[in-house]
C-alpha cells in the first residue's frame, strides 16, 4: 500500500484583470479594487452587455516572440506567461534537466479554449475569395495546448493533461495535479487554468442566456455576489498557475513553501445543465468530501472563497449549502467572493481563487466581497459573514475554495499553512 505524500505549494503566477503579477493582483484584492471596465477589445456599442474585466497593460511581446504568438491563442499566451512567473517564483528557471523532467507534469486547462480565434478565422474564411486560414488555427484554439506549450517550453516530460469542466475546470486541474503528486506519479506539477473569451461571440453567448450583468453605466458595480440587486456575472479573463510539489522534494531543495494542498472533493449534481441542485445539495456533498479527504472538521475551516458568481439562483443555493455544512461554526466563519473584483474567469476561476485562498492563509487576510450593499433576503436569513466591502485581518488555519460548473460539476479544494 502506497503512503500518501504531502503536497506543497511552492510557486504562484497570475495574469488577471487586477494586475499581471501575484503581488499586484493580491494588493488590489486587499484594497477591494475592481478589474471591471468598458469593453475595449471590440466596439460593444450595439451589444446589450458592454462591460467586462479585461487583462490590462500586459506587454505580451516582452514574454513571447511574434513567431510564438502566431501559434498561440490569447488564452494560451496568458497561461504560458503565468506558468513562467510561477516557475520562477518556485525557483525553477529555464528548462528542467533530464533527471527531473520525467517527474514534472503539467495540467493547465481552459474551459472554452480559443473562442476569439475561432471567431476571427471564421470571418477571414468567409470574407476572402481564397479559402485558406492559418495552419496554426487548430493548435491555437484547443484547450490542451496551454499544457502542451508549457511542457515544451520548460521540458516538463511527466503527465501532460487538460480538463474542461466549465467553471470548475482549473479547480479540478489543481485537484487532479494534487492527486498525481499525492500518489507518487509526479514530484512537481504545473497546474491551473487560462481563459480569454471576451469577444463578440463570448459576450453574446452568455448575454443571450441572461447570465451577464448589463450594468453598463457602472461596470465596477456590476459584479455584486449575494447582493439583492445583482443581475448576473461579469465576464473576466486571465490565467492562474500554481506549482505543486511533493513536500520532501520541496524541503530538500530549500524551496519557499506557501502552504499545503490538503483535500479535494468532486461530484455531480445530476440535476440541470446550468442550475445547481435545490438547497445546493451537490455542493454540500462536495465540501464534505473535501474535508473528509483532508481529515479536518468543518469547525477548523476559517475562510471560504465561494464560487459566488453574482447570479440570482447560484448565489442563494451556494449560501444555503455553506450554511448547512457549517451550521455549527458559521458565526466565526468568513466567506467571500473575489469574483466581485476579478469578474468570472470561467475555466481559470478556480485557480485564481486557490491563489487567493493560499495567500489568505499566509498573510492572515480575508479578501472582501465588494459591492455587497444589501444582502439578498434569502441569503441574509442564513446569517453568514460574507465579508462585505473591506478585507479583514484574521488568522486563517484552513481555507476552502468552491468551484461549480455548467453540467452540474462540482469541485472543492482545501488548503493549509506551510508547517
Amino acid at each position: 500500500m502506497t503512503t500518501e505524500k504531502r503536497v506543497a505549494v511552492t510557486g504562484l503566477g497570475l495574469v488577471s484583470p487586477l494586475g499581471n503579477t501575484v503581488e499586484a493582483t493580491w494588493r488590489s484584492v486587499q484594497e477591494g479594487k475592481s478589474g471591471a471596465g468598458r469593453i475595449t477589445r471590440f466596439d460593444a456599442t450595439l451589444f446589450s452587455v458592454q462591460i467586462a474585466a479585461e487583462v490590462k497593460d500586459l506587454k505580451i511581446d516582452q514574454f513571447l516572440s511574434s513567431k510564438e504568438m502566431r501559434k498561440m491563442g490569447l488564452f494560451i499566451q496568458y497561461g504560458v506567461i503565468a506558468a513562467s512567473e510561477a516557475l520562477k517564483d518556485a525557483g525553477f528557471n529555464g528548462t528542467f534537466d533530464e533527471t527531473l523532467a520525467p517527474r514534472v507534469g503539467v495540467n493547465v486547462s481552459a474551459g472554452m479554449g480559443g473562442l476569439p480565434e475561432i471567431q476571427h478565422w471564421d470571418r477571414e474564411l468567409l470574407s476572402k475569395e481564397k479559402k485558406v486560414i492559418s495552419p496554426f488555427f487548430v493548435p491555437m484554439i484547443i484547450p490542451n495546448m496551454v499544457s502542451g506549450h508549457i511542457s515544451m517550453i520548460h521540458n516538463a516530460q511527466g503527465p501532460n493533461t487538460c480538463l474542461a469542466t466549465a467553471c470548475a475546470t482549473s479547480s479540478h486541474s489543481v485537484g487532479e495535479a494534487f492527486r498525481l503528486i499525492q500518489t507518487g506519479k509526479a514530484d512537481v506539477m504545473i497546474t491551473g487554468g487560462a481563459e480569454a473569451v471576451i469577444c463578440e461571440l463570448g459576450i453574446s453567448g452568455f448575454a443571450s442566456m441572461k447570465a451577464l450583468s448589463s450594468r453598463n453605466d457602472s461596470p465596477d458595480k456590476a459584479s455584486r455576489p449575494y447582493d439583492t440587486d445583482r443581475d448576473g456575472f461579469l465576464l473576466g479573463e486571465g490565467s492562474a498557475v500554481l506549482i505543486l510539489e511533493e513536500w520532501d522534494h520541496a524541503k530538500k531543495r530549500g524551496a519557499k513553501i506557501y502552504g499545503e494542498v490538503l483535500g479535494y472533493g468532486l461530484n455531480a449534481d445530476a440535476y440541470h445543465i446550468t442550475s445547481p441542485a435545490p438547497e445546493g445539495k451537490g455542493a454540500q456533498v462536495c465540501m464534505k468530501l473535501a474535508m473528509d479527504d483532508a481529515g479536518i472538521n468543518s469547525d477548523e475551516i476559517d475562510y471560504i472563497n465561494s464560487h459566488g458568481t453574482s447570479t440570482p439562483t447560484g448565489d442563494i443555493l451556494e449560501a444555503q449549502a455553506i450554511a448547512k455544512v457549517f451550521e455549527k461554526n458559521k458565526s466565526s466563519l468568513h466567506v467571500s467572493s473575489t469574483k466581485s473584483m476579478t469578474g468570472h474567469l470561467l475555466g481559470a476561476a478556480g485557480a485564481i481563487e486557490s491563489v487567493f485562498s493560499i495567500l489568505a492563509i499566509r498573510d492572515g487576510i480575508v479578501p472582501p466581497t465588494v459591492n455587497l450593499d444589501q444582502v439578498d433576503p434569502e441569503v441574509e436569513i442564513l446569517k453568514l459573514n460574507l465579508t462585505p466591502h473591506h478585507a479583514v485581518k484574521k488568522k486563517v488555519r484552513y481555507a476552502l475554495s468552491n468551484s461549480f460548473g455548467f453540467g452540474g460539476t462540482n469541485s472543492t479544494l482545501i488548503f493549509g499553512p506551510a508547517n
